[in-house]
């Protein structure tokens, strides 16, 4: 039988380590996502995956039960992706290849080249083109504020309804839709040549 985030928050508040942990695995790859997604730099998204979880482990005791589980941790996520952000501005000698890079560690590594192995695959054509339309798509999230791109991430890769991401941001339904409107007119021009 499967418990309720709420019956695992329960337990988890009375020390279960066992439930906090169960709660970890329900979202683990959600909150990598969306980290994975606002940074683009799998290192900088797997630091922000400990800190939000370390942050929902040190305050699950003062959470009421007042919301679901999700929201809360969605709401951790999100001001720590802000946070993120924030001190990312402050620390203004990071290099353009790095802040604009792709997800593959090629690219990161600063070879802007293929594995060997995929380069000998029939299709090498298309994963390179795939290759460059996800960065493509990445340099095109990194280009909107913080704001638009939590919202466009959890609208979009997250699937979360208008409604769940105004809970998660705490803020009204009709910000979230600005937001949403703006980034994908934004997204639409970044990526205008790709697509069409």
């Amino acid at each position: 039988m499967t418990l309720e985030d709420k019956e695992l928050v329960i337990r988890a508040q009375k020390g279960e380590m066992v439930a906090f942990e169960e709660l970890i695995c329900r979202y683990d790859r959600r909150i990598l996502g969306i980290a994975l997604k606002f940074t683009n730099d799998m290192d900088q998204a797997q630091d922000l995956y400990q800190e939000i979880f370390l942050k929902a482990h040190n305050g699950l005791k003062r959470f009421k039960l007042e919301s679901q589980f999700s929201t809360w941790l969605y709401r951790i996520a999100t001001n720590a992706c802000l946070t993120h952000v924030s001190s990312q501005t402050r620390k203004r000698e990071i290099s353009i290849d790095r802040r604009f890079g792709t997800l593959s560690e090629d690219a990161e590594a600063g070879t802007g080249r293929l594995p060997d192995a995929l380069v000998s695959q029939p299709d090498s054509d298309r994963l390179a083109e795939s290759a460059e339309i996800g960065a493509q798509i990445a340099r095109a999230l990194k280009r909107l504020s913080p704001q638009q791109r939590l919202v466009f991430v959890l609208r979009h890769y997250d699937g979360h309804k208008l409604k769940e991401i105004a809970s998660i941001l705490k803020c009204a339904e009709g910000t979230v839709k600005k937001h949403l409107f703006t980034a994908t007119l934004r997204m639409r021009k970044e990526l205008r040549g790709v697509y069409y």
